[in-house]
């Protein structure tokens, strides 16, 4: 392993998510040559054993290898070598990638799922050209990515760019004790500005579906319609940090969420008051690659064959 790689013919990127497990095939362009998408087993080794199945399946379909870059929702700890932090449960605890390389044989690149989106956006999507991209993932849960220079910044313990799990700045008194988060935290970002943190916030501690929230909101539902102001209120003060922090040159955007067309011009107005600078222009986009840039973030954890 190592540095020592072989020659492939494509590469192949993998997408591991809580309910469906994606994979593609990614031509020298970029473009997407093969894709499928399996349900996620809920037992680890039957998951890991399903991609393996699915990497060789796809290699025999086209005739050839294929590097293979996995994105999960979780890291693995450079201290342990287990995966930490994966909201999938059944991955923390266990050798993931060495696990599944040695089912491939290969070496296997694992990255977190945001760093995954962050990478395909900031590599030929809505951050093409910037030299630091912040990728946001705000759907079920809510994680972040850093890629500078084409790379991604993973951090000392692999958490750069997790900035679902800091509390909500400049809370107001209504928004404080907050809420218990799962990793034990309360007023993470993540149980405010996820799309199960809006809905809660809309519609009762026992909501978890946002998608009617935007709609009611159009039609005049003055419930909805608070309820957003305040999202993109959390939504923005949450990226004024980043800002201060590592003054990225793009925000991008993914995840269900993603879709509320309405973020991009409320969010930076509402973000400006709260960066320490005498000007803020910094540009929040969409992603280019809707639901593909996980898959095709994994893929580019690899070089371009024969590049």
């Amino acid at each position: 392993m190592g540095g020592m790689t072989q020659p492939y013919d494509f590469r192949i990127g993998i997408d591991l998510g809580g309910t469906k497990t994606e994979i593609a095939a990614i031509g020298p362009n970029g473009t997407l040559i093969e894709r499928h998408r399996v349900p996620t087993p809920p037992l680890y080794h039957d998951s890991v054993s399903g991609m393996a199945h699915l990497v060789r399946q796809i290699e025999q379909k086209l005739g050839g290898r294929g590097s293979v870059g996995i994105g999960i929702p979780g890291v693995i700890s450079p201290a342990t070598g287990l995966v930490k932090n994966a909201n999938t449960i059944a991955l923390n605890g266990n050798p993931f990638d060495k696990d599944i390389a040695s089912l491939l044989e290969r070496e296997v690149r694992v990255e977190n799922d945001a760093n995954c989106f962050a990478l395909s956006e900031a590599a030929d999507g809505a951050g093409a050209g910037a030299s630091i991209v912040f990728g946001v993932i705000i759907g079920t849960g809510c994680g972040g990515g850093i890629v500078f220079d084409g790379r991604v910044m993973r951090g000392r313990h692999h958490i750069a760019g997790e900035w679902g799990h800091t509390p909500l700045p400049w809370p107001t008194g209504d928004e404080l004790p907050g809420t218990m988060c799962w990793c034990g935290h309360r007023n993470c970002l993540e149980t405010l500005i996820s799309g199960t943190g809006l809905a809660m916030d809309c519609d009762g501690p026992d909501a978890r579906d946002a998608t009617s929230i935007p709609g009611r909101a159009a039609a005049g539902e003055a419930k909805a319609i608070a309820a957003l102001a305040r999202h993109a209120d959390r939504l923005a003060r949450g990226l004024a940090v980043i800002t201060n922090l590592i003054d990225p040159d793009v925000i991008v955007l993914g995840g269900g969420l993603s879709n509320m067309e309405h973020l991009y011009d409320q969010v930076p107005k509402l973000m400006a008051p709260h960066v320490f600078s005498d000007f803020v222009n910094t540009p929040i986009v969409k992603n280019k690659h809707g639901d593909s840039s996980g898959v095709r973030g994994a893929a580019w954890l690899w070089p371009v064959p024969g590049g």
